[in-house]
């Protein structure tokens, strides 16, 4: 099946699009710039989700389409509150359209848990408002859809915008980590390639036009986080806890969930849990690789 995977060249879209490769899919990248990550068999346009024509022809012929595009930083959103509406509300009911005259037979939408949340300003507000639009063009229209709400990503290929990222950056160039808060919020943390593989397994039948969560598989507080990553680095690592009124404005001040992302809200979503995923300390060790060697290339 072919599969139209915007925002295929980033983060999390990226390790999705090769998901669909290793699942057997056709697999086409759009996205504002050359993906560094393509792989031969994967095509390949570089255009903006704005771009009407561009993106009607894209989906011309897709069976399924995923849409990774956007606005994905928290705080990047909540000062720019009209390029968030503009990309992620605007952008994302360009693609359901063009999807809807191709007839395609999925459109999957990538949301987060924020959506339950009153954290996460305008990003939580852009997804949220997709997400109702999204249900609007299935009830007007037949398409059928699936919308994915993940949890805490990391992984490679990952940059200074995923805290995970930059806190092991930050043990690398400084042994130190500076967490603003008391470090008790509670996260679910996915290792990229396990939410991308549980974003192909949705494209089962029982998976239409379903909301699913995909997180890690245990809650863990950020404070015990932060220690096994100071373990794992030999207890070299200072921690640092900072109030949270420091590192913001007023403005910014609840942008982040602190225990749980959960206010009553009566969209109810299906948590998808697989047999085998990353290990933690496994994935965190990796990464720390990574980083340790994209350091030495600089210095």
């Amino acid at each position: 099946m072919r599969a139209v995977v915007f925002g295929g060249g980033g983060f999390l879209g990226s390790f999705v699009a090769d998901a669909l490769t290793a699942a057997g899919h056709e697999v086409i990248i759009y996205d504002k710039i050359a993906s560094p990550y393509r792989q031969p068999s994967q095509k390949e346009i570089v255009g903006d989700i704005l771009d009407e024509t561009a993106v009607r022809d894209a989906v011309s012929g897709a069976g399924v389409v995923y849409n990774f595009a956007g606005v994905a930083d928290i705080a990047a959103a909540a000062v720019n509150p009209v390029e968030t509406v503009r990309t992620n509300t605007l952008g994302n009911t360009v693609i359901l359209e063009a999807s809807r005259q191709a007839r395609i037979r999925r459109f999957v939408f990538a949301s987060t848990l924020y959506v339950y949340s009153q954290s996460g300003a305008f990003y939580r507000s852009s997804k949220q408002a997709c997400e109702l639009i999204i249900e609007d063009y299935q009830k007007a229209f037949g398409l059928p859809y699936t919308i994915l709400r993940y949890g805490s990503l990391y992984g490679p290929r990952s940059n200074e915008t995923n805290w995970i990222y930059f806190i092991l950056k930050q043990c690398i160039r400084e042994s130190k980590i500076t967490r603003y808060g008391d470090g008790e919020e509670i996260r679910e943390y996915i290792h990229v390639w396990d939410a991308a593989q549980s974003s192909v397994d949705i494209l089962a039948p029982e998976f239409e036009n379903a909301n699913v969560i995909i997180t890690g598989q245990q809650t863990l507080r950020v404070k015990d986080l932060l220690r096994m990553i100071s373990e794992m680095l030999g207890h070299r690592i200072e921690l640092e806890f900072r109030p949270a009124s420091e590192n913001a404005s007023s403005l910014h001040a609840d942008l982040h969930y602190q225990i749980t992302p959960y206010h009553f809200n009566p969209r109810v979503a299906r948590k998808l849990v697989r047999n085998t995923y990353v290990d933690l300390g496994q994935g965190l060790l990796d990464l720390i690789h990574q980083i340790h060697q994209e350091e030495s290339l600089r210095s």
